[in-house]
């Protein structure tokens, strides 16, 4: 797949993810393109796994386009950036996370961002009326 192709898979896959359920974390992303299977996520968030991008069916290169994408496609469309913790599960309860090998900041922090949509602040602040 070029990045043509994967720019606009990427885009299609975010919107329908902002759709069904008004925000967009990158590992749903990733798991709706096929790059990172549901069990291989669980076993990360259980500590069985080092690292998230050690199990993604993709190369580097391309996880690092789709992240790009994401943020161009989340910035063009106004939806909202918003950091969220990952810790892990069960025996690894409480304990952070890593996507990267490297544990690079920026690398960690642009996994942790989840994009909103305006429609779910909207949403809310009717629930609280």
């Amino acid at each position: 797949m070029n990045n043509q192709q994967l720019k606009t898979k990427t885009r299609h896959t975010a919107a329908q993810l902002i759709f069904k359920k008004k925000y967009i974390a990158p590992v749903d992303l990733l798991m709706e393109l096929g790059y990172l299977k549901a069990n291989d996520y669980e076993n990360w968030r259980k500590g069985q796994v080092a690292y998230l991008e050690q199990v993604c069916l993709v190369n580097l290169k391309k996880l690092s386009t789709i992240m790009k994408i994401l943020r161009d496609f989340s910035k063009e469309n106004n939806y909202r950036p918003s950091y969220t913790a990952y810790n892990g599960w069960g025996k690894n309860k409480g304990k952070k996370l890593k996507f990267s090998k490297s544990g690079a900041p920026f690398i960690e922090q642009a996994y942790a961002t989840h994009y909103i949509s305006p429609a779910l602040k909207k949403k809310n602040k009717q629930d609280d009326i």
